[in-house]
């Protein structure tokens, strides 16, 4: 019997979440810490739809122990890959926590899923990765392919997550990954987000990690001005995935109460629907066609009790506790190109060794494959040992 796909990485997330995966991944009975294998089952990673092209790699599906918004546990699913070659570079072979961009918010979006099925959009940039024989791990981060609702461009715990993923990549013996060698991490878009905020939580969260350094590209540093530039966008269903995440991150702001009819509908549409559809189904929407009093969306974020709330998700008030490479594109359409330089002028302020470097590709999309060759090079001259450049 031939198993559609869909259905089969479906099969395998029940069997991650009900205990039945393989059991030589399972920690003791103890409290799990953070960053510890819960289980781990087999799975896959193609790079086509038809999924006739496989990345030369085993894949792992994890369940691991990670920390929510509120410093609570909270368990998180993520891809373990390792390439098939035998690393042939210098000391252990590297690992690199990789931060996904925008998926969505219902399970059926988690990277996980859509890299067993080859539908995962950011598969090039992470097979480029695992060609330079690099391992990876890519978190699906709270809430994406586990129960309960994604907590999206939440900065805490994005940071968590991906800081955890490479804790779990590195726990897991089936990974055959070294448990104390070189760690980079990268991201663009909400991925540059959980980038930027992994780098800035390192010291505190993960120290013993060796961190050599961390790529963010098109960091949304500062999502009141995201928010306002999305708004009547023709990505304007990002707005949806951000009051989910909120609500979910603090559901004593009870967001659905600001909103009317037509917003609460929009919420229930994109909490099922994955990036492209979004896009598609909500183009241009205004916001202030759907809140209840006719204000935009962007107003309330300057008010309690949701201003603090958003204050605390932004980027660049911390030090970096590591090198890092920003590649923002100056007509990135989507994250405002200028709140992202101003995220690295606080850090070269704090003293963070920052190279930062500005594109002209067309768009946000456009913006991340034109950062594919930059962020390569600036991975490698990291594993390599060479001093991280900075333009502060």
């Amino acid at each position: 019997m031939r198993f559609h796909p869909g259905w089969a990485a479906a099969l395998v997330a029940v069997l991650l979440f009900s205990g039945t995966a393989e059991a030589g991944a399972q920690v003791s009975r103890a409290e799990p810490a953070p960053g510890d294998v819960l289980r781990s089952a087999p799975s896959d990673f193609f790079l086509d739809p038809l999924r006739l092209l496989r990345a030369p790699a085993t894949a792992h599906l994890v369940l691991y122990r990670s920390t929510d918004a509120h410093g609570r546990p909270v368990d998180v699913s993520g891809t373990v890959l390792t390439p098939r070659a035998a690393w042939r570079g210098p000391g252990p072979r590297p690992l690199v926590g990789y931060a996904p961009g925008t998926q969505g918010v219902a399970d059926e979006c988690a990277p996980s899923r859509q890299l067993a099925m080859g539908g995962e959009y950011e598969g090039p940039f992470i097979a480029g990765l695992l060609a330079r024989g690099y391992g990876v791990v890519v978190t699906d981060y709270e809430g994406l392919g586990t129960p309960g609702v994604h907590t999206y461009v939440n900065r805490a715990a994005e940071g968590y997550a991906v800081l955890d993923a490479v804790r779990a990549a590195q726990r897991l013996p089936a990974a055959d990954l070294p448990d104390d060698g070189p760690v980079a991490i990268a991201g663009y878009s909400q991925g540059g987000g959980a980038s930027a905020a992994a780098v800035e939580l390192y010291r505190e969260y993960a120290p013993e990690l060796d961190l050599k350094g961390a790529y963010a590209g098109a960091v949304p540093a500062d999502l009141g001005v995201v928010a306002r530039n999305l708004d009547g966008h023709y990505a304007a269903g990002f707005l949806g995935y951000a009051l989910l995440g909120l609500d979910a991150a603090y559901p004593e702001l009870d967001v659905p109460a600001v909103l009317n009819d037509a917003g609460r509908r929009l919420l229930a549409e994109v909490g099922r629907q994955c990036t492209a559809e979004a896009v598609v189904a909500h183009a241009f929407r205004r916001s202030t066609d759907l809140t209840a009093d006719g204000r935009p969306l962007a107003a309330y974020l300057t008010e309690e009790p949701y201003a603090s709330r958003v204050e605390e998700q932004r980027i660049g008030v911390r030090t970096p506790g590591a090198p890092v490479l920003v590649v923002h594109s100056a007509l990135d359409d989507i994250v405002p190109y200028g709140q992202g330089a101003a995220m690295v002028r606080q850090w070269c302020a704090r003293g963070a060794t920052v190279e930062f470097s500005t594109s002209l590709a067309p768009t946000h999309v456009g913006g991340a494959v034109a950062a594919y060759p930059e962020a390569f090079l600036w991975l490698e001259s990291r594993f390599a040992g060479r001093p991280a450049r900075s333009t502060c």
